[in-house]
């Protein structure tokens, strides 16, 4: 199965936008969820290609999901598809972030709380079927299904967004050397509409943008917050969690906003689907002074995306070129492999030892998984019905 070449805009911002409204769980999760609806759903990927491209961004900095969700845009439906798979995934969790920062949402009390227990749970189904397809898909032999776990013992032993690349690069090196005879050659159709030209454009812009923008920072305010959070989006890798102590060192430590006010705005991320990266609308809308509200939200915003997308764009015309060749399939094979593991200890921690807290937890979380593998629920029931069992146990 190959990549359907062919495609609308509004078909892209249509599923993303589902995706944007049902995401629960982090960027773990969110790649369980764009497996489900691209790769088993819709079949504009296999599980191939799908691999390649979550190994890509696990060696990027910026958000890894979306990463992943904008190249699958820009592939089915050129840049317009990128840019609605952007707008589609993101606009939810940002409005919704903007709403909070406003003071039109408060997330507390025992209902809201079991809510979102409940879809912690969800993340916990839908990341457990994704490791469970993707096993089946990338690791089919011993050597492979040796490579995830050697990728899992390097996560543990190097930690944090260290041990991720770690996996890749181990994943890598052990494919080159021992999976070249693996499979039958074939590489899944998955070349980008981006010109090698526009790959080094994009490249020189992320990097122009990286050493000019804090000697404008000083011109106006606007520039100074888009200054911010371009840095905390082109200097972290893993994206998610990772990037919040670069956020509170460009908000909070120039005065900004408040460490009470960050932290609330940090716990109702946890409640919103779609990319944590929106915390950054929540950031702008927040801010002492001007620009704030709905432009702060805004300019925050696309300044945080902004490297991770230039630096994918410049990436991908090399990195698809690169994979008809025998040496970098026998890598990718190996890469793949890893992807599985780093998604499946990831699967136990976070995912796992934050939701599953109980004999009760664990049940209701291997009934979503059964609903998901066994019965082909969609996933958007599966949502609707943990959330609203936890919404229930947390008022009782």
């Amino acid at each position: 199965m190959s990549i359907e070449k062919t495609g609308s805009a509004g078909e892209v911002f249509g599923a993303f936008l589902k995706l944007g409204l049902t995401s629960f769980g982090g960027p773990i999760a969110h790649l369980g969820y764009f497996r489900d609806e691209f790769v088993t759903r819709r079949g504009w990927f296999d599980d191939k290609a799908y691999g390649d491209l979550v190994a890509l961004c696990q060696f990027l900095p910026g958000p890894a999901s979306s990463q992943v969700g904008f190249a699958i845009g820009l592939m089915r439906a050129g840049p317009l598809g990128a840019a609605a798979a952007w707008i589609g995934f993101t606009l939810p969790s940002a409005i919704l972030m903007v709403a909070v920062a406003l003071g039109a949402a408060a997330l507390d009390g025992d209902l809201a709380q079991g809510v979102l227990h409940g879809l912690k749970l969800v993340a916990v189904a839908v990341v457990a079927q994704a490791v469970l397809g993707m096993a089946k898909s990338l690791t089919p032999d011993r050597v492979r299904a040796g490579i995830a776990v050697l990728a899992v013992l390097a996560m543990v032993v190097f930690g944090g967004v260290l041990g991720q690349v770690a996996a890749i690069v181990v994943g890598t090196a052990l494919g080159l050397a021992l999976c070249q005879e693996k499979g039958n050659g074939a590489v899944a159709e998955a070349k980008a509409p981006v010109s090698r030209g526009f790959g080094v454009l994009a490249l020189l812009l992320f990097v122009g943008l990286l050493v000019v923008l804090p000697f404008l920072a000083g011109v106006n305010p606007a520039l100074a917050l888009f200054d911010a959070f371009y840095r905390a989006g082109a200097l972290v890798f893993g994206g998610g969690h990772v990037v919040l102590p670069l956020l509170e060192a460009g908000t909070v430590g120039k005065g900004w906003l408040s460490e009470s006010t960050f932290l609330a705005g940090y716990g109702a991320a946890q409640a919103v689907p779609g990319p944590l990266f929106t915390f950054a609308a929540y950031l702008g809308a927040a801010s002492s002074g001007p620009p704030n509200g709905v432009l702060g939200a805004g300019i925050a915003l696309v300044a945080i995306f902004l490297p991770g997308l230039l630096i994918l764009v410049a990436a991908l015309p090399f990195w698809h070129g690169l994979r008809g060749n025998v040496l970098a399939q026998a890598g990718m094979r190996g890469a793949n492999a890893a992807v599985v593991g780093v998604l499946a200890l990831a699967l136990y921690d976070p995912v796992f030892t934050s939701a599953v807290l109980s004999p009760l937890d664990f049940a209701l979380a291997l009934a979503g998984f059964v609903a998901l593998v066994s019965w082909k629920l969609p996933p958007l029931w599966v949502v609707v019905a943990l959330a609203a069992v936890g919404g229930v146990i947390g008022v009782l």
